[in-house]
């Protein structure tokens, strides 16, 4: 298969809802209609197809999809057409439309720091927090953290009494739209990169240990 459009394609690694998001999006580019077997045959990564019906019906239910033609027999898959392009990154929907909670927060937070520019880790808080999902200030104190540890962010005024700790973005440092993410092995991984930057302990990539000061 040949490469896709840069437009149509997310930077760094990508796991498999990535890969059937830019599907949809080339099949839409191209005039054709959308449905699972054509979308999971252009897969590089094997699927099951039951996941991608699944990841169509939802982004239906969602109203990015909307469908043109029903099976006339039995077997026959659901055609589709793209109704809402948002663009390069895959929506995230269940199988009924609905849109996992799950690291939420620490995508509007890492969009957030970047227009902040410098911040304290109550402050990221309040800023990237909306009525949905709510960003606890000890959730954006660790996410600080782990990101001062990967060199993502420096210290812009250090802690000390009655003052916390006040972070910027190093402007090199910024990877990519997605957010890189705490694993439950405690360490950052940044799914822009396909790295893991920050290992168990807030030990960095350079070796330094990221635990100094208070955010």
């Amino acid at each position: 298969m040949s490469r896709k459009p840069v437009h149509l394609e997310a930077q760094g690694p990508k796991g498999s809802r990535q890969a059937m998001w830019e599907e949809i999006r080339r099949l839409h580019l191209a005039g054709e209609p959308i449905n699972a077997p054509d979308v999971r045959g252009h897969l590089q990564e094997v699927v099951p197809v039951g996941r991608v019906r699944d990841y169509l019906t939802g982004l239906e239910k969602a109203g990015y999809l909307g469908r043109i033609a029903e099976p006339r027999k039995s077997g026959q898959p659901v055609q589709y057409t793209l109704v809402r392009d948002v663009g390069v990154e895959a929506p995230r929907v269940r199988r009924d439309g609905s849109e996992p909670a799950q690291g939420r927060g620490r995508e509007q937070m890492w969009r957030t720091l970047r227009i902040l520019g410098e911040f304290s880790a109550r402050q990221l808080a309040s800023a990237a927090s909306t009525p949905a999902v709510p960003v606890a200030e000890a959730t954006a104190s660790e996410y600080c953290r782990y990101l001062k540890a990967g060199g993502y962010l420096q210290t812009a005024r250090s802690s000390a009494p009655g003052q916390a700790e006040r972070f910027r973005l190093v402007a090199s440092r910024w990877s990519g739209p997605r957010a890189p993410m705490i694993q439950r092995v405690k360490q950052l991984y940044d799914p822009n990169t396909g790295k893991v930057v920050v290992t168990r302990g807030l030990q960095g990539e350079n070796g330094d240990n990221g635990d100094g000061g208070d955010a």
